[in-house]
């Protein structure tokens, strides 16, 4: 009931509209008794677009993963899961995949139709790997057909990992071919090497149909390569980042010494102008401060001497005067012999001079 509730009311329409996708080979579809489609896997929107664009109902068998999801997701997940037909696969392979392979034929022995990847997995790179040969097995043990069927451009309206498909109508296209009649082999399902010409057979069509190259190896092998090389260049990325912040640690070590030497040198250089510049003020201090000195001792004598000499004239000078005066006296007198009186008036001369 919910299947076809999400394929011709909830989901169906929606998608139809929205990405018009287009078929080729729809006669190839058989209108009843069980059938297995074999489609190659370029995204996750394989298992909607399949189902969609087929009339009856369709199981395919999806990874355990989408199964077992804890908390509101993981109920969703599973919800949407079951009601698309699919059915959990355990991909470790052996008898985790047998029971997966079992459930299949109760779908096909129900008269039903049964979708299935023969690579295994998404192509990595869009290119169509090598087949493993459970279809092989499946088809041999039920009895049924095979109908190629190749996804056109799924990678490119959702490509790996992208959540929101890209929206273009017309772009997606479903190709199928003529079934494929394996009844030669019935009863040879324990023969390896049937059941590997079986799925070679089946992934040469699915070649010609979808126009991809063929590699004759595994998509899971080649994607553990992929993640082999991934890991390893993550750690040669980390590897180089460790050894660049090693050298960068040793770098700044070496800058932080050479600093530290820079440093020390200045320092001491700076202490030794210092010391030699204090050395040299006090030396010019020392010698003003003899300068100095003598300038002041130079002062005081002059000014002692300065001091000295007006005490000592007068002592002198009375006898000095005293000795000096009647010669004064006796040359004043004849050397004016017509001199004036002290008063001023002119004498009446002698009668000597009359």
């Amino acid at each position: 009931m919910l299947y076809w509730l999400m394929k011709h009311i909830l989901i169906g329409p929606v998608v139809k509209v929205l990405f018009k996708p287009w078929v080729e080979g729809a006669e190839h579809i058989p209108e009843q008794g069980g059938a297995i489609f074999a489609s190659n896997h370029l995204s996750f929107s394989d298992s909607i677009f399949l189902p969609l664009m087929v009339d009856r109902r369709m199981t395919f068998p999806a990874k355990m993963e989408y199964f077992t999801g804890h908390g509101v997701k993981g109920w969703l997940t599973k919800t949407f899961f079951k009601s698309m037909g699919q059915i959990p696969i355990d991909r470790s392979g052996g008898n985790a995949s047998m029971s997966a392979l079992t459930s299949g034929l109760k779908v096909l022995n129900r008269g039903e139709l049964f979708g299935i990847y023969p690579e295994g997995t998404r192509s990595p790179d869009g290119k169509l790997y090598k087949g493993k040969t459970g279809v092989a097995r499946m088809a041999l043990e039920a009895g049924v057909p095979v109908i190629p069927v190749a996804m056109i451009n799924t990678d490119k309206a959702q490509p790996t990992g992208q959540v929101i498909p890209n929206i273009e109508r017309g772009q997606v296209g479903l190709r199928f071919g003529k079934p494929l009649d394996f009844s030669r082999y019935e009863g040879m399902q324990d023969d390896r090497t049937v059941l590997r010409s079986i799925t070679d057979e089946i992934m040469y069509e699915l070649m010609q149909l979808s126009g991809q190259e063929y590699v004759d190896d595994y998509a899971a092998t080649v994607k553990e390569r992929i993640a082999a090389r991934a890991k390893a260049a993550v750690e040669g990325a980390r590897v180089a980042v460790d050894r660049a912040v090693d050298q960068t640690k040793v770098t700044a070590e070496q800058v932080r010494h050479q600093v530290e030497e820079r440093v020390e040198t200045a320092r001491t250089q700076l202490e030794g102008r210092v010391e030699t510049a204090r050395t040299q003020i006090e030396g010019q201090l020392e010698t003003a401060r003899t300068q100095i000195e003598q300038v002041g001792e130079q002062l005081k004598a002059r000014q002692a001497k300065s001091a000295g000499a007006p005490e000592d004239e007068p002592a002198d000078q009375p006898q000095d005067e005293a000795a000096d005066q009647p010669q004064d006296e006796a040359a004043a007198g004849e050397a004016s012999p017509t001199a004036e009186p002290a008063s001023g008036i002119p004498e009446e001369p002698g009668p000597e001079h009359r």
